[in-house]
């Protein structure tokens, strides 16, 4: 149906009158659009005309009220509503409706009749009155700044926490667009964020979305995390808005973000130097040491008795610093996560054997009794040698070490267990066991044992000999090996290391 010939679109009162005008016949179908309407819809005549008016200025959300509207006007003949409409640039705005059925003269069909006055801002206040009278003492008591914000983006309260966090004066930020919160570069986005909420209304907890920004009154910006709730009233769906500025923790993050970089550098700073050191500390040290034994062994000729005792005193230092060098490697090493593991079939009765009698001499310069407990059955492990015998090596060490009598133990014992971490069936678990009848330990020094760089009192009174890395590196590598290291002491009376594994 052409607009031409509509008998409407010459009426000369529509040129003068502020009001949309519109005519729609039974479907919906606009049939003429007066100035008015183009003043406020945006939308021209030659645009409107022939358009359904629901994909022209009707919300998305309401669709089948307007279908309810023209057919109580059809049947009644006049009707007056108040709805949202939305505009040709998307933004919506209220509208007061007066609507009537008239018969004009040209054709004699029945069309419909609507005059819409924006009434968004008398909404706008009385809404506003409404929830202040509401909720003004609730929002007041909460420490987040709340916006309340209805379908046309119109702020309907705000509570002195957000008129604080953004600089505004009392009640300076009712009835303002909801956007003048934001940066300029967000306001067109959030226009259609905003449509899309009130369609499919749903509460979004605080700190979920994208890194957001706030703009104060005075242009300036400040980082905020925002949670939404939907809020429906007897006339109008809301939105309630609760805002919160996370300046001091940004720059609690940024400041701990750089802090770690730092700490990264420096990590890497160190490795490098270990590694670096780890030639340059080593080499010339075997040399005093190859230079001592073969002065011990007396191979460039004889020593006295002073000779003799001053080159022991040098191999005796030379070896305490490469230990602790080593020590050092290895901790660094196992920090950075660079150990690699190389699992194998371990013959845990053979290793023992074999730690057994390395230490064999040792122990009986001492004067002690080193006693070797394995099981007939041959036990076998998939784990790392090296790592295992290095374990097994410093709890034995650091036995005959603290033991002035009596003896030490080596044992290797086998049980069923079903508490494995994650085990669905019975495993079978691997102890060795390492203990002795020296000075022990009381609890305060049991909770410090596996701590690097803490050495006991037994070990002070030695004149601080040892790294105090012993024990803290062979936990390390017990927790790589997926076991555990655990002590039991007593003060004057010994010590006992279990070192567990799982077989399987």
């Amino acid at each position: 149906m052409s607009s031409d010939n509509d008998g409407f679109s010459d009426f000369p009162w529509q040129e003068h009158l502020d009001d949309a005008w519109l005519v729609l016949d039974e479907h919906g179908r606009v049939r003429a659009w007066s100035k008015g309407a183009e003043r406020l819809f945006g939308y021209r005549h030659d645009q409107a005309c022939d358009q359904l008016i629901e994909s022209l200025i009707v919300a998305a959300d309401r669709c089948a009220e307007q279908h309810r509207f023209i057919a109580e006007t059809l049947r009644d003949g006049v009707g007056t509503f108040e709805t949202l409409r939305r505009r040709e640039d998307g933004t919506l705005i209220y509208v007061d409706i007066t609507a009537r059925l008239v018969t004009p003269v040209a054709d004699g069909e029945p069309v419909l009749l609507f005059s819409e006055k924006n009434v968004t801002s008398l909404k706008v206040d009385r809404d506003s009155k409404s929830l202040e009278a509401r909720y003004r003492e609730l929002l007041e008591s909460t420490p987040d700044g709340i916006v309340i914000v209805n379908p046309t983006g119109h702020i309907l309260i705000a509570n002195g926490q957000a008129e604080h966090l953004f600089g505004y004066g009392p009640g300076e930020m009712r009835a303002a667009q909801v956007e003048i919160l934001l940066p300029e570069r967000y306001r067109g986005q959030h226009r259609g964020h905003r449509s899309h909420y009130f369609d499919q209304p749903r509460t979004r907890a605080m700190g979920v979305g994208l890194e957001l920004y706030g703009l104060r009154k005075d242009g300036t910006e400040f980082p905020v995390e925002i949670s939404l709730s939907p809020l429906r009233t007897e006339e109008t769906p809301l939105v309630m808005s609760a805002i919160r500025d996370v300046s001091e923790r940004k720059r609690f993050e940024k400041a701990l973000q750089d802090k770690n970089l730092e700490l990264e550098r420096a990590n890497r700073a160190k490795d490098n130097f270990l590694a670096s050191m780890s030639h340059e500390l080593r080499t010339p040290l075997n040399a005093v040491l190859g230079f001592a034994d073969t002065l011990l062994m007396r191979l460039p000729g004889d020593l006295n008795d002073a000779q003799e005792r001053q080159l022991q005193i040098v191999r005796s230092n030379a070896n305490h610093l490469l230990s602790l060098i080593n020590d050092l490697l290895n901790l660094a090493k196992i920090e950075a996560g660079r150990v690699e593991l190389n699992p194998e079939p371990v013959d845990c009765q053979a290793l023992l054997r074999e730690i057994g009698a390395s230490f064999q001499p040792l122990a009986e310069s001492k004067g002690l009794v080193l006693q070797l407990e394995v099981p007939d059955v041959a036990v076998e492990l998939i784990t790392d040698r090296r790592a295992l015998s290095q374990i097994l090596i410093n709890l034995v060490g650091n036995a005959i070490k603290f033991t002035d009598v009596g003896r030490i133990g080596l044992r290797l014992v086998t049980e069923a267990c079903s508490s494995a971490p994650g085990a669905a069936a019975s495993r079978r678990r691997v102890a060795f066991v390492v203990e002795d009848t020296g000075v022990g330990m009381g609890k305060d020094e049991q909770a410090l044992l596996f701590e690097a760089f803490v050495q006991g009192h037994a070990a002070r009174t030695l004149g601080g000999e040892g790294t105090g890395l012993g024990l803290h590196l062979s936990r390390k590598l017990a927790e790589l090996l997926g076991g555990e290291l655990a002590c039991e002491s007593t003060s004057g009376e010994g010590s006992s290391f279990v070192l567990g594994l799982w077989a399987d």
